[in-house]
């Protein structure tokens, strides 16, 4: 099992992320909130990591947090969550905002996910309760306070865009949705929550 990562982030395109480990490249998938927090390319990165192995792949995916990792292992135990709906989760919100969610018992927020409808968010929040009650999650953790990087706008906007299409929206529905949003000057992770409430 290969559970962390030490080396040189070589690429970044949503969800996928490429790091040199001494001359070997890991590519992982990893959700947006981690990859709001990398560094530039050519930096240095450290990365918690969990190896899903089917019968067609061995996919590596990559966090910035432990809370992250954890939260994507607790996850994929429920029944009808794999490792791509459980991406797509962390990428839409983050671990607080996730914990609160399944808390309070409001699956609104859950059920305008790409592939989570009302019965998979009554079962995440059923099934996660008891999981998450002892849970202490920084506020910060993923939000726009902890990014390593302030990009440029128009930076932002395309990575924005790159998000919500690996959250499964079509390109065009999700240029639209960003230009609706109608503040360029936000950063990456703020444009994506916005769009996603407006869709």
């Amino acid at each position: 099992m290969i559970g962390r990562l030490n080396g040189i982030l070589l690429e970044k395109q949503p969800p996928f992320i490429l790091v040199d480990v001494n001359g070997a490249g890991y590519e992982c998938q990893a959700p947006m909130n981690t990859i709001y927090n990398l560094p530039d390319l050519g930096q240095s990165v450290i990365l918690h990591t969990h190896l899903s192995v089917s019968e067609n792949a061995h996919t590596l995916f990559a966090f910035f947090s432990l809370e992250e990792r954890t939260l994507f292992r607790e996850l994929i135990k429920v029944n009808g969550v794999g490792p791509k709906l459980a991406l797509a989760i962390l990428s839409a919100m983050n671990a607080m905002e996730f914990v609160q969610n399944v808390r309070f018992g409001e699956p609104s927020s859950l059920v305008k996910i790409p592939g989570v409808g009302k019965k998979t968010a009554e079962r995440l929040i059923i099934e996660m309760k008891d999981k998450l009650k002892d849970w202490q999650v920084d506020s910060t953790d993923g939000g726009d306070a902890t990014q390593a990087e302030v990009k440029s706008n128009s930076g932002n906007i395309q990575e924005a865009i790159s998000g919500l299409v690996a959250l499964g929206y079509k390109p065009q529905a999700a240029s639209r949705a960003i230009s609706q949003v109608g503040d360029d000057t936000l950063p990456t992770s703020s444009l994506i929550r916005l769009a996603l409430k407006n869709m």
